[in-house]
């Protein structure tokens, strides 16, 4: 059993939206245990969303289409899917009905061109849309079903969550479920990782993968198993395991980015911090000031316009009365380029000093990332 997920809209191929909806459905396609081998996007072309729509039925058991259902010419989705699977569409009143009933709740008369909306492939399912004006459907066929959303996140969201999931939970055979869970590192690079792990990451259930971010890579566990209960007992011994591999390496599991792990750190100590920077726009003080327990744990940071100051001096003048002080110095003219991060204490400052072999665009957020775990490290280490 498999699925698969065609984002329709020109808008998505012009790069002028990005596309959400796709995400939201994997991830909760993925807690239902339904494996999804296919995403793509397809322009406001009947013809083109037809050819993607019959490849897709024929390939997967499931296959969900996001936007293109409004009253509009360029919403070319109804006619594309009745297209695909050979058949006229026809006209539902019951549907025409409901939408000028919704249009009556917001004061206003529903017109022709939103009739348009009434009419869904012959034969399909159609599907009540309480919180829009486009009515779904669902294609039923031999080999599975195709089930067509509306591009509005908000509305796409209730429809998934309130009749989609509970019908495929309902039609299709779905004998297990799919748990995920994140190892966020920081500090070793994602082949230092890949050279720990290689292994594990050729398991078939539960699976390893990982996804390098500038600064941190995260590793990817997802098992699946009858119940959700089974799936998490998979990945707990594997966690465990790759803990072993990998120690302070790994800084939290889930979402949460290294400041928000680090400033938690900071408020059970009920010390806190200042930084000093060059050369990065005073980004690492930025991401500091923006965390919800910021007034408790950031003394504010200050930027220097010399490349030649040096961290360790950016930290031991920032530090003031703060526990600790936080310097960092980039300047990527130098040859080589000067990478330096520095902790200033009440005992003294030490210093690392780094190379770079990414492309420039990402050294701010990169040697932020490495200052900011210097700190998180040694919190940890004086326990």
């Amino acid at each position: 059993m498999n699925a698969e997920i065609i984002a329709i809209g020109t808008e998505l191929l012009l790069g002028d939206i990005s596309d959400t909806n796709s995400a939201h459905i994997a991830r909760r396609l993925r807690e239902i245990g339904l494996d999804l081998w296919w995403i793509s996007a397809v322009g406001d072309n009947e013809a083109r969303i037809a050819e993607l729509v019959d490849q897709a039925r024929r390939r997967s058991a499931v296959v969900i289409t996001s936007g293109g259902l409004g009253p509009t010419v360029d919403d070319p989705t109804r006619a594309a899917v009745a297209r695909a699977f050979g058949v006229p569409l026809e006209f539902r009143p019951e549907l025409w009905q409901q939408i000028e009933t919704r249009f009556e709740r917001y004061g206003r008369k529903a017109t022709e061109n939103n009739r348009k909306q009434a009419y869904v492939p012959a034969g399909a399912l159609p599907l009540e849309n309480p919180v829009g004006t486009a009515p779904c459907f669902i294609m039923e066929h031999p080999g599975g079903a195709v089930i067509s959303l509306p591009g509005v996140p908000r509305e796409m969201e209730y429809m998934l969550e309130h009749t989609v999931l509970p019908y495929l939970r309902q039609r299709m055979t779905l004998p297990a479920v799919i748990r995920s869970r994140t190892l966020r590192t920081v500090g070793i690079g994602e082949s230092l990782i890949d050279a720990r792990i290689a292994e594990l990451e050729e398991l078939s259930n539960p699976t390893v993968g990982l996804a390098a971010h500038p600064g941190q890579t995260d590793i990817r566990l997802t098992a699946k198993a009858a119940t959700a209960a089974e799936a998490e007992a998979m990945l707990d011994p594997l966690e465990v395991d790759i803990r072993g591999r990998l120690g302070d390496y790994i800084y939290v599991i889930g979402q949460a980015e290294v400041e928000e792990v680090l400033a938690e750190l900071l408020l059970q100590r009920g010390q806190t911090v200042a930084v000093g920077e060059t050369g990065t726009a005073g980004d690492v003080a930025l991401r500091l000031s923006r965390l919800p327990s910021a007034a408790h744990v950031f003394r504010g940071g200050t930027t220097s316009a010399d490349p030649t100051d040096t961290a360790a001096a950016l930290a031991a003048a920032a530090r003031g009365s703060a526990t600790w002080g936080l310097g960092i110095r980039l300047d990527l003219t130098a040859s080589p380029p000067a990478m330096e991060v520095a902790l200033a204490s009440a005992d003294g400052v030490e210093t690392q000093t780094m190379g770079f072999g990414g492309h420039p665009a990402l050294a701010v957020r990169w040697i932020g990332t490495a200052a900011l775990n210097l700190l998180r490290l040694k919190l940890i280490r004086l326990s």
